[in-house]
């Protein structure tokens, strides 16, 4: 088997049938909800994580994010990389010229991007692979996202976050949480360290099983270096993280 089969060339709208990623785009088709499929390297069914990109998405650097998603298949696991923005979130989002106008914008979005993501969960939950265990994986805005998600969603077994936390608006109505682990840099001018800390706090006062990892004197994004020996360790906890909560182990 092919783990990496659908990457790049083949993409899969959630909500109607398969389509190229470029053509879903193209057709300007907003509700739909584009991934690509990493395949374990094991046949029959199999869990899936589901990661979600920050704020300048995949094309960022698809790279890192590729890293979590071989190490998950590495393990057994499915990942898939989902695309939670509309081609009008990407056009506004691109338009900012500061801070706290694309804060107060993703603050407004929340609710449809979650729900775009347990979209691709029932998409991903009835198809042919799926064991029927699923996890989020986000990376800072979509560290925010996986959380709001989990929290609203049941069917989230595993929730991983780097560098993110509970949007304000959503903390309140928190009332369970699945096993959590969040990774932070404590240098981190982006995110603070203590957004994390709220989260894995949260989860806890909802009876989860929750953790941080914190990385001494590593920035936002800290991960998305080559050659850092953090790098490594970040994905090797991610990758233990959801094997050990699927029970690979």
């Amino acid at each position: 088997m092919d783990r990496r089969a659908f990457v790049g060339g083949i993409a899969l709208a959630a909500l109607s049938q398969a389509a190229h990623a470029d053509d879903a785009r193209k057709a300007g088709l907003d509700d739909q909800v584009v991934w690509s499929r990493y395949a374990a390297m094991r046949d029959g069914r199999r869990p899936s994580v589901i990661v979600l990109h920050g704020t300048r998405g995949f094309e960022l650097k698809l790279s890192a994010y590729e890293r979590y998603a071989n190490a998950l298949t590495a393990e057994g696991i499915d990942a898939y990389l989902v695309e939670f923005y509309t081609e009008i979130d990407s056009q506004t989002l691109k338009a900012f010229n500061n801070k706290e106008d694309r804060e107060a914008y993703d603050m407004r979005r929340y609710d449809a991007w979650t729900k775009r993501v347990s979209s691709a969960i029932t998409t991903i939950l009835n198809g042919e692979y799926s064991s029927g265990q699923v996890g989020l994986l986000g990376f800072s805005l979509g560290g925010f996202v996986a959380a709001a998600t989990a929290c609203r969603d049941s069917r989230v077994k595993a929730l991983g976050v780097l560098y993110g936390g509970m949007p304000d608006k959503i903390a309140p109505e928190v009332k369970r949480m699945p096993p959590t682990i969040e990774l932070h840099g404590d240098a981190d001018r982006n995110v603070p360290l203590a957004t994390g800390e709220a989260l894995v706090t949260l989860a806890k006062a909802v009876g989860a099983p929750a953790e941080q990892v914190t990385y001494s004197g590593k920035g936002h994004g800290f991960d998305f270096a080559d050659n850092d020996p953090a790098t490594s360790n970040a994905v090797d906890r991610i990758a233990g993280f959801f094997r050990g909560q699927f029970g690979l182990i």
